[in-house]
Formats: C-alpha cells, sequence, structure tokens
C-alpha cells in the first residue's frame, strides 16, 4: 500500500474502473460455471425417490461447534449413623454392616470428632447412591445439645467435601433426640442438606427412667399427647413446625416385657410421645414397639430384627 501513495492522480483514475471491470467479468464467469453445475431443475436422489428441488443459496452464516452434554454427577443420599450417651462406634458397627450388606457396598467412612468438633476421617466416601457414614464422638459423655453442635458441624464438612444436598439418618438413644433437634435447629437454612429419612431408636423423648420418667405413671391420650411433658419435650413441641414436611420417619422403641412396659432405661410411652410432634409434619410417620430380651435398650441397635427393619425402610425405595 505503501508505494501507491506516490502515484499520480491519473494512474488511480485509471486503475480504479479496471479493477471493477475485472471484478465483474469474474464474477460473470463464476454464474457461468454454476449454472452449468445445478441447473434450477436438476434432479436429487433421496432415499430412491425423485424430486424436482430448486438449489438454495448457498448459507454463509458461521454455524459454532455444538457443546458437549454436562456430564452431570450421580446424585448420593448419604446414611449417618449417630450413637448416644456413653456410645461408640461399637453401638452402630453392626448397623452399618447390615446396610452394607443390604447394599452390597464394600466400604464406609468413619468420621471421628473431638471436643473442639474437628475431624477425623477413616475409611473411605463410597461411590453408591447410598454412601454410609459412621459418626462417633470422642468424648462419650456429652448431652444431647452437644450432640446437636457437633452434628451442626460435621453435616456441612461433609457435605462440602462430598456435595449432596439430602442425607437419610438412624439415632440410638439420645442419637436420636439429637437428630430431632438438629433439623429443628436447620430446617430454615436453605444450604443446610435436607433431612430425607430419619429413624429412630430407643429415643428418650419425654425423659428417662429415674430422670423424669417412671414406668407405667405417664399416659398418652388417644392423640398420642403425654399427660407429664419434661421441659425437652416442650421444646421439642414448640419446634415442632421447624421440621421438614418431606421427611419420612420410622420411630423404633422396645419393650422387655416385664411389666415396667420399658427397654430398662427408656420407658414405651417416652419413646412413642414423639409421634404426636412429628407425625402431623412429617410426609409419613412409622412406628413398631420391639419385644422380648433383645428389645432391651442396648441391644436394639445389635438385633437382627431391628436392623432388617431399619434396612428396609431406608433402602428398599432409596433416596
Amino acid at each position: 500500500m505503501k508505494h501507491f501513495r506516490h502515484t499520480s492522480s491519473l494512474t488511480h483514475t485509471l486503475i480504479k474502473p479496471l479493477s471493477g471491470l475485472l471484478a465483474l467479468g469474474v464474477l460473470q464467469q463464476y454464474r457461468h460455471r454454476r449454472e452449468k453445475v445445478i441447473t434450477p431443475h436438476t434432479k436429487v436422489v433421496l432415499k430412491n425417490t425423485t424430486q424436482i428441488q430448486t438449489d438454495p443459496e448457498p448459507d454463509l452464516r458461521i454455524v459454532a461447534d455444538p457443546q458437549p452434554a454436562a456430564w452431570s454427577q450421580p446424585v448420593q443420599v448419604p446414611t449417618l449413623y449417630v450413637h448416644g450417651f456413653r456410645g461408640g462406634d461399637y453401638t452402630t458397627n453392626k448397623m452399618v454392616l447390615s446396610a452394607q450388606n443390604a447394599l452390597h457396598s464394600e466400604t464406609y467412612l468413619k468420621v471421628l470428632v473431638d471436643w473442639h468438633g474437628r475431624l477425623t476421617y477413616q475409611g473411605s466416601w463410597s461411590d453408591d447412591p447410598n454412601p454410609l457414614v459412621q459418626i462417633v464422638f470422642e468424648d462419650k459423655w456429652m448431652p444431647t445439645l452437644q450432640i446437636v453442635n457437633w452434628l451442626s458441624v460435621v453435616l456441612p464438612q461433609l457435605q462440602q467435601k462430598f456435595h449432596f444436598s439430602a442425607y437419610n439418618a438412624v439415632g440410638h438413644s439420645i442419637g436420636a433426640t439429637a437428630l430431632v433437634r438438629m433439623e429443628m435447629r436447620h430446617h430454615a437454612q436453605p444450604n443446610f442438606p435436607k433431612l430425607n429419612k430419619l429413624v429412630l431408636v430407643a429415643g428418650p423423648f419425654d425423659g428417662v427412667v429415674a430422670f423424669g420418667d417412671w414406668p407405667n405413671l405417664n399416659r398418652l391420650n388417644q392423640k398420642g399427647r403425654p399427660m407429664l411433658m419434661n421441659f425437652h419435650y416442650l421444646q421439642l413441641m414448640m419446634g415442632r413446625h421447624h421440621f421438614s414436611s418431606e421427611a419420612s420417619v420410622l420411630n423404633i422403641y422396645g419393650n422387655v416385657d416385664d411389666t415396667t412396659n420399658t427397654d430398662k432405661y427408656i420407658s414405651v410411652n417416652s419413646a412413642k410421645s414423639i409421634r404426636y410432634i412429628l407425625a402431623p409434619v412429617v410426609k409419613a410417620f412409622h412406628e413398631i414397639e420391639v419385644h422380648g430380651q433383645n428389645a432391651e435398650h442396648s441391644k436394639m441397635h445389635d438385633d437382627d430384627h431391628v436392623l432388617n427393619l431399619i434396612n428396609e425402610f431406608l433402602f428398599a425405595n432409596p433416596q
């Protein structure tokens, strides 16, 4: 371009018309050749049929390459196992093992929680639709509210690490009451994992024998409301509308059949009293009373019949 700046105006005047004629000649030659190749009445054969088709104008638009379909991670709903006062991994070992057998799962994750809420992991997270998580508190002598505080730390950290949005849970003794309280505490928080299915085993919802409850003293009316309510039960009743209406609940409690109507530590009526609070709120509520020697408070979590009930409820219709 640089040498054209010094040419005369006459040369510039001559070149411009000539270039225009040259371009017109090339265009006419292209059209002539094109008409020889495709005429308005060219026959096009499609699937053994003949049809007359007018040659379309060439489409000069730039079409982007199709994007690959986004890879979607399988939805997982883990099941958490929570022990109670003076419990440990031995409390829920058989629960986890029976769930592994039911799901044909080869692994599970154990989460150790120290007093400060720091987590240590053992085992591994499963790729199965229902990963199993055993939660063990290193301090066994803890009240219900402390378990709630720890679970409030554990669940968000597991969610951030393993990317799930809903969970199942199994709680024994005050582990059961802690799970109910935790749901009431966090139900309104949109980013907190959502409770899907909850199993309560031997939960002391309205007192423990000799500690706020006495065998055959308290009564439930036709609606299941206890005649005597301790402060803990009143708190649960006041928080009933903070519990998920999409959750399903199974309540299992024991009766050793020795005229006390207890599992030796929790009365039948104390364990049953949670029905009055949750049944009107949740999607489904089931309760089962277990009888005999294996219905004792510390034996139920190892009883084969109880374990089968839990696994059927959780995994017969997964998620």
